[in-house]
């Protein structure tokens, strides 16, 4: 293709490149599962000149012989293979004391001030999103691609975010705090697929090892899902035991430590014989008591959230109110509610309808009411 002046251009390739895709290199980040596997593989069949990165996040010794969980040392071995049968470079890179410093000390502090914390978005934002994307930038890369299930759309105003196709993979709670700059370089090849099985289908057609490999289930550090353990093991000394009390004050048993308790747990308080069911409303770590209340008590609809990332044309303190759809836990649909605006990262949510279990540490995440769109979100600093 010429233009007047007869300079050769070229056609718009898969990743928003005019040019070949030969002269256009993209970084993956690759965990060795299925999803950034399939994403390596196609983009290197389509081409384009493909770097896998694998991060080291955490000690492999102990994590080669643990299942369920993603970056483990066998995950490793899995990136390496699919880079050597699809041709392309591969490098692991030792990212644990920044892991630590960035995300696990942090998830600690959070649960032992009885919060309930989502490490993988603080990873996302604080070691894959901004290390290794500066990586990527540092290899020249024109752009980095991951296997999330989420979709960057360009808008009028430049790239956006916005749900992924399939409605059962989406991971756009995970990601609301990926900022503009950042969708500007990123680009996710899976968010348009229908189901996991059109992914895995991709897998077997580029004959990758990992086409059946199962799901990661776990945080990647948290074995078993037993946050207890790993908060033992992180702060000693941490397992406390106290009072369990209603809203009263009135002792109805013990505990053996804050941080066996989540805001909204019923079963394991080890109370029963009384008339109506309790559940645990609040989690006081300085007076070490878990507090029981009727469910009701759970019902929240005033959320206060800050560290705000806003991803709307307009910024957020543009309105008095924006009403949006928001999602308060990554299991829950969105819902309706109204966003007002204290500042440019600091917000009240009211829900139309009250939610239970709303706690703190979780995110607050934003959406259009009336697209794919994701306006960002912020996290929930007190849920009671």
């Amino acid at each position: 293709m010429t233009t007047a002046s007869g300079a050769v251009t070229h056609p718009i390739n898969s990743l928003g490149f005019a040019k070949p895709p030969s002269e256009t290199r993209v970084v993956v980040a690759m965990s060795g599962g299925v999803d950034s596997s399939v994403v390596a593989a196609q983009l290197a069949e389509e081409g384009y000149d493909v770097v896998g990165v694998t991060l080291q996040l955490y000690d492999h010794g102990a994590a080669l012989s643990k299942k369920g969980a993603c970056c483990a040392g066998r995950d490793i071995h899995d990136a390496r293979r699919v880079a050597e049968e699809m041709g392309f470079p591969h490098y692991v890179l030792d990212y644990e004391n920044v892991f630590k410093d960035a995300v696990i000390d942090e998830f600690a502090d959070s649960y032992l001030a009885g919060a309930t914390p989502v490490p993988c978005i603080r990873c996302n934002e604080r070691v894959k999103f901004k290390d290794l994307l500066e990586t990527a930038k540092d290899l020249d890369a024109d752009c980095m691609a991951t296997g999330h299930y989420i979709q960057r759309k360009m808008g009028e105003n430049g790239a956006e975010l916005h749900s992924a196709a399939d409605g059962n993979r989406d991971q756009s709670y995970f990601l609301f705090s990926t900022t503009e700059q950042q969708l500007d370089y990123l680009r996710f090849p899976l968010g348009h697929l229908k189901s996991k099985d059109e992914t895995r289908a991709l897998a077997s057609k580029y004959g990758l090892a990992v086409a059946d490999k199962p799901d990661s289930q776990d945080i990647c550090f948290v074995p078993n899902g037993n946050y207890a353990s790993v908060i033992e093991k992180l702060r000693p000394g941490a397992a406390e035991p106290g009072d369990i009390v209603d809203t009263e004050g009135t002792v109805l048993g013990q505990h053996n430590g804050v941080l066996h308790y989540t805001v909204g747990q019923r079963r394991g308080l080890g109370i029963g014989g009384l008339a109506d069911p309790l559940y645990v409303v609040k989690l006081d770590v300085e007076q070490k008591q878990v507090i029981v209340g009727p469910k009701e008590m759970l019902a929240t609809r005033k959320i206060p959230v800050r560290e705000i990332n806003w991803l709307g044309d307009e910024p957020l303190s543009s309105r008095e109110e924006w009403h949006v759809l928001v999602r308060v836990r990554s299991t829950r649909p969105p819902r309706e509610a109204i966003i007002r605006p204290i500042s440019d990262t600091e917000a009240e949510v009211e829900l139309i309808v009250a939610e239970e279990g709303v706690s703190a540490g979780q995110a607050c995440v934003f959406y259009d009411d009336n697209s794919t769109r994701i306006f960002g979100g912020g996290w929930i600093w007190r849920g009671y």
